[in-house]
């Protein structure tokens, strides 16, 4: 085994890593997005929880976050703007990443 043999499978694996915060911060977020979209809807309790989980759902219909919010946008229409809606979708990618860091520490 050589030295580049290691770093390849340390890039490897950090890559990996990565990719697999980044897809559990994608899904936090979105699950946040969902609450405090069911919040703007009315939904508490158990209607909020599952009103969160279609918007988590809904993430897996194409690469990207354009169809969660195509599906914020078309739920919260008249109740949020666009700018709103992506304000909202950035600020909770934060906290969603932060809360995801910190479980792992």
């Amino acid at each position: 085994m050589t030295t580049f043999d290691d770093r390849e499978r340390g890039y490897e694996s950090k890559f990996a890593h990565d990719a697999n915060l980044r897809f559990k911060a994608e899904a936090r977020r979105n699950r946040l997005l969902g609450e405090w979209a069911a919040g703007l809807l009315g939904k508490t309790g158990d209607d909020a929880r599952a009103y969160a989980m279609t918007v988590v759902t809904s993430d897996f219909e194409e690469p990207g976050e354009d169809d969660v919010y195509r599906k914020l946008a078309a739920d919260l229409e008249g109740k949020a703007g666009e700018s709103e809606i992506r304000t909202k979708m950035a600020e909770l990618t934060q906290v969603a990443r932060h809360q995801i860091i910190d479980e792992t520490k």
